[in-house]
């Protein structure tokens, strides 16, 4: 009996000690939002990488309907599908568009065989873990492992004895840009590049050249490249043995150029063996992917690179601690700071250089140069987050930004790789500005940053940023003939960014700025029809666009007043001009009915930016705050699972984990440009948030809450608050806040 007695404690003890050592990086799971066009993917990567290694199953037939060329599909993978065809290694996670998903590793076993089509092969026992990634692979009793530097990805294939393959496929990927070249420099090592480009297909002359530097660990028994040729119609056919075919080129050591080429190694294993392999990436040169990979792995194991991208990991996840709620809980707020930790991502080599936007010429930088700034989403709530967790992250973010404008003249609407893609719509560089400045982030060219930001706001002749900036300059808003889609909406992005300026140029003393751009921040007021109490697009001679159906524009569907999206789900998208809102819908019940509908008629979009600070709103509404808390705990619970399809759509490079993490925390940034958070009820007992003294001056941040219920007040080291916003000065001066719920 005391032996059982002994045996139950004990195990009790194992159960207590087990969650207090738990690490913020063990409730990672890489899973979440690889189902439900969430666009992530499992795959190895470091924070804020270059490279990433993730699998690849989105080709062929087996894999449809979600296979890449048959459907919009932007991720080179889906939870879903089965049929796997190799291991890319730079890659984009949670974006809208097809692009990168390129440099190909693929173990086989057997003959060769270089037709992907044929040699990929279903897989099992995956596992992912920030960091790393492993699987089975059917056909070739292969297990592969993956894990990953800043720049290099690295792989472990253990074959089994017999006749192994390693191929490099450089004809596949998400991109549909064509053309590469490759050069086996050794048994040991391969070089080459591959062209990317064409994100979202509006500027197809920005193509560009990712290079790569590939090295093994033990070297090839045989090697050669692969060329598939194309088929040659003309009468000199009939002389080409290879017309149509693919060419092997068995030993070579040249450079082969063409668009569906690829590389192979081949073993005799006598025993079961295990193969390691590192590719360097560089959008600079084949030189500088080479010291990527010689500097960042240098002669380190798989075991001990894992290692350090985990450290590296969990330091990072490890700057909020959280307690109570329940295992999902946690898995899912730390795998949406996990995702948040992707992307912008890293541009620069080991040695600091960097490709220029525009020119691609060669630049140098001592801090890094930061890429993929998707902002039409991530000034909503991204950026600040960074301010508030990584602030600097978030300042060398900003200054890559300035070195944009420095480079190009414009400030970056949505960069990738030092292109700028005209993504979406909106001036939305300028309110991150802004927004970072006044949130206390300071240590960067502030007179720089408002030249540039209201350059794109007066610049009335080739303006990239601004289409149709001379109707809204001598207007205030753009009609129906200034754009035949989104002219409403694209007026309000322009608000919000005109309103960022006012903001800033008040904090900066200059008066006659202010004025200007706080009276050209509320021109959307034009669009307010009280017929329907929503906003509607306007024709060039003022009159009202009509026929006027308020749901057109939902699913994507084209629509002359809103972008991807409409007039529900846009309308309240002024929170910075939620008072005269409110005043025009008629007061404070009007306008909770309104929104109200937003929800219970289903046009609230959880997956769409534009309304996802809706369910925040109520706050503006004194009395109506629980319809906050309950909307907000609501859309988690539907939304936000620890599931492949846990998250509402696609990730948007961190924009929905974003928006989650804020509201597991019980605060969120409601109007960009506008430090102030307004607050729900909390999903755990405590948060601690581990603060950059650098920036701020208490070393943490406790946010608790007390009690069960809806929350009636807030206190701030003891001072009672209730009123349902706080400042950001407050809330990181604070040491404790704390929330009562009754």
């Amino acid at each position: 009996m005391k032996k059982l007695q002994l045996i139950t404690l004990f195990a009790i003890f194992c159960i207590q000690f087990s969650a207090v050592t738990q690490e913020p990086i063990d409730y990672v799971n890489p899973f979440i939002g690889t189902s439900n066009f969430g666009a992530t993917n499992p795959g190895a990567i470091a924070p804020r990488g270059m490279a990433s290694v993730s699998p690849f199953n989105v080709a062929g037939e087996q894999n449809l309907p979600l296979e890449k060329d048959s459907q919009w599909l932007s991720t080179p993978y889906v939870n879903e599908n089965a049929f796997l065809t190799g291991f890319s290694h730079v890659n984009l996670s949670g974006v809208g568009c097809p692009d990168l998903g390129v440099i190909l590793a693929m173990p086989t076993t057997g003959e060769l065989e270089t037709d992907h089509l044929k040699y990929g092969t279903t897989y099992t026992n995956e596992v992912a873990k920030p960091g790393y990634y492993s699987v089975q692979l059917s056909k070739y009793d292969v297990k592969t492992e993956l894990t990953a530097t800043t720049r290099v990805g690295v792989s472990k294939y253990s074959f089994p004895k017999g006749k192994s393959n390693i191929l490099i496929n450089l004809g596949l990927g998400l991109t549909n840009e064509e053309g590469a070249m490759v050069k086996v420099v050794s048994p040991t090592e391969i070089e080459g590049m591959r062209n990317v480009g064409s994100f979202c297909y509006y500027k197809p002359e920005e193509s560009y050249p990712v290079y790569f530097v590939a090295k093994f660990s033990k070297p090839a028994d045989e090697f050669g490249v692969w060329k598939k040729t194309r088929k040659n119609e003309g009468v000199e056919g009939r002389w080409m043995g290879y017309n149509g075919k693919k060419r092997f080129y068995k030993n070579y050591r040249k450079e082969v150029i063409g668009d569906s080429i690829g590389t192979y190694f081949t073993y005799n294993f006598e025993k079961p063996t295990q193969v390691e392999v590192k590719i360097g990436v560089s959008y600079v040169s084949i030189e500088n992917a080479r010291e990527n990979l010689e500097k960042e792995t240098q002669h380190l194991s798989f075991d001990a690179i894992y290692k350090n991208t985990a450290s590296q990991w969990n330091q990072l996840l490890s700057k909020v601690e959280v307690e109570g709620g329940t295992k999902d809980d946690k898995t899912i707020f730390y795998t949406a700071l996990y995702h948040t930790l992707i992307h912008p991502n890293t541009l620069n080599d080991v040695n600091g250089e960097y490709p220029t936007m525009g020119k691609r010429e060669t630049a140098k930088t001592d801090g890094t140069r930061f890429t993929v700034f998707s902002f039409w989403d991530t000034y909503r709530n991204l950026h600040s987050l960074m301010s508030l967790i990584y602030p600097k992250q978030q300042s060398d973010m900003v200054k890559s930004m300035l070195n944009i404008y420095d480079e190009s003249g414009w400030l970056p609407k949505w960069e990738l790789n030092a292109t700028e893609t005209t993504t979406m719509v909106g001036d939305p560089a300028g309110i991150i500005l802004a927004d970072t400045y006044l949130r206390g982030i300071q240590d960067f060219d502030i007179e720089k940053a408002y030249e540039a930001m209201r350059k794109s706001a007066t610049q009335l002749e080739n303006n990239p940023l601004r289409p149709g900036i001379k109707d809204y300059i001598k207007n205030g808003y753009l009609s129906t003939k200034t754009t035949n889609s989104g002219s409403v909406s694209t007026t309000q992005e322009y608000n919000i960014s005109d309103f960022a300026i006012a903001q800033l140029a008040n904090k900066l003393g200059k008066k006659k700025d202010y004025k200007l751009f706080s009276n050209r921040a509320v021109s959307y007021r034009s669009f307010f029809d009280k017929e329907f109490n929503l906003l509607r697009p306007k024709n060039d001679d003022g009159s009202w666009h009509s026929p006027f159906n308020p749901n057109q524009g939902a699913n994507f569907e084209k629509n002359v007043g809103f972008i991807e999206g409409n007039s529900w789900q846009y309308t309240f998208m002024v929170a910075h001009d939620t008072k005269y809102l409110m005043k025009s819908m008629g007061g404070k019940k009007e306008y909770v009915a309104k929104l109200d509908e937003v929800f219970e008629k289903k046009q609230f979009d959880m997956a769409n930016e534009p309304d996802i600070a809706y369910p925040y709103l109520y706050n503006y509404a004194k009395g109506y705050e629980w319809k906050t808390q309950q909307r907000v705990t609501n859309l988690i619970n539907e939304y936000f699972t620890n599931k492949p399809a846990g998250l509402p759509g696609n990730d948007d490079t961190g924009t929905m984990s974003a928006w989650l993490i804020y509201s597991m925390m019980g605060i969120y940034p409601v109007s960009p440009a506008d430090p102030m958070y307004t607050i729900t009820t909390p999903r755990f007992d405590k948060i601690t948030i581990h603060l950059d003294t650098r920036y701020y001056k208490n070393k943490t941040l406790v946010i608790e809450k007390n009690g069960k219920g809806n929350l009636k007040s807030f206190t701030v080291d003891g001072k009672t608050k209730k009123a349902f916003f706080i400042s950001h000065e407050t809330l990181t001066n604070a040491s404790k806040v704390q929330f009562n719920l009754k």
